[in-house]
């Protein structure tokens, strides 16, 4: 498996990987062609030196995918928090230890960039990937709340 920061060529697969889902399948529209907002996003992403959204390819398919951003702050004296979303592997590949090797990848890229702390969220609808988030050492240890608009 190599992983790899996306291009604009992946964007497609990257969004058929959000769709791949209960949740996903609600709020993505996965089409082809993609409506022109994320192809808009992609380059906003692109152009940000705190943003990584990297994919995971097996054999030339795109199999996973993740968005790892950097977020300096001035709480711990200045330091880097590192935050995960977006988080995806393809549905039949699920349970391959794909998700390990991307996480794998993610904690050392936080680490090598300074950040002192990798956070990340995930719906409570979401149990299995909770269990595989605890394997990879995340800790439950606060409560988050959103408000959507």
């Amino acid at each position: 498996m190599k992983i790899r920061q996306a291009i604009t060529s992946d964007v497609i697969d990257i969004v058929a990987l959000l769709a791949d889902d209960e949740l996903g399948s609600k709020r993505e529209r996965y089409s082809n062609p993609l409506p022109q907002v994320y192809y808009d996003s992609f380059v906003k992403i692109e152009q940000d030196p705190n943003q990584h959204l990297i994919v995971a390819e097996e054999n030339g398919e795109i199999v996973g995918t993740a968005q790892l951003s950097f977020i300096p702050y001035l709480t711990y004296q200045g330091g880097m928090r590192a935050q995960i979303e977006a988080v995806r592997i393809k549905s039949d590949r699920r349970g391959t230890g794909l998700g390990e090797k991307l996480f794998t990848w993610m904690i050392e890229k936080a680490k090598s960039n300074g950040a002192h702390v990798l956070q990340l969220t995930t719906d409570k609808k979401r149990p299995d990937a909770l269990r595989f988030y605890e394997k990879m050492g995340f800790l439950a240890t606060h409560e988050g709340m959103k408000i959507h608009f």
